[in-house]
């Protein structure tokens, strides 16, 4: 967006750090969020810009697993997004899925601990709980809830050390 629309990549950053609490917890909704952008960045066609958000927001690279280990485990979905950004993605695995916890239908996101309470309060056995997430700090509260915790590596070697737990 930054070479498409003429504007510095550094005060988009600023941007996105300046709104996503709000924007994740739902505090902000997406009409609030698209009007905020182009009154900071009048250049910005908001037609475009929302089309190149949505296609640059990739399935988790375990999408494919998820029906054959929904059938061992029962999945929570815990995502700091938008529900309507992810939906798309969600939906062909959503029957697989146990609970789903977005962050902007909780008023929380990772790392506060409420919004693990809240998916703690939808398991079923707490005492064989794996959570993985791509950033060590949202590990810290799972573990505090007694939980295991695996850091998903951008190679994707977790998912096969997932397929193992499972199959053990």
């Amino acid at each position: 967006m930054a070479l498409t629309f003429n504007v510095a990549y550094d005060e988009l950053a600023k941007f996105k750090h300046e709104v996503r609490k709000e924007l994740w917890t739902g505090k902000m909704n997406e009409q609030e969020f698209w009007a905020m952008l182009l009154e900071r960045f009048p250049t910005v066609n908001a037609e475009y810009a929302a089309g190149k958000l949505i296609s640059e927001i990739k399935p988790m690279p375990c999408l494919e697993e998820i029906p054959n280990w929904s059938k061992i485990a029962n999945i929570h979905l815990l995502s700091n997004h938008r529900t309507e950004w992810i939906s798309h993605i969600i939906d062909p695995v959503k029957n697989y899925i146990t609970s789903i916890t977005i962050s902007d239908e909780t008023g929380f996101c990772k790392p506060e601990m409420d919004i693990y309470l809240i998916v703690h309060s939808k398991l079923f056995n707490r005492d064989h709980v794996l959570f993985v997430d791509d950033q060590e700090k949202n590990l810290v509260q799972a573990r505090n809830l007694g939980w295991n915790t695996l850091l998903a590596d951008e190679k994707g070697e977790w998912i096969k050390a997932v397929r193992h737990q499972l199959l053990d």
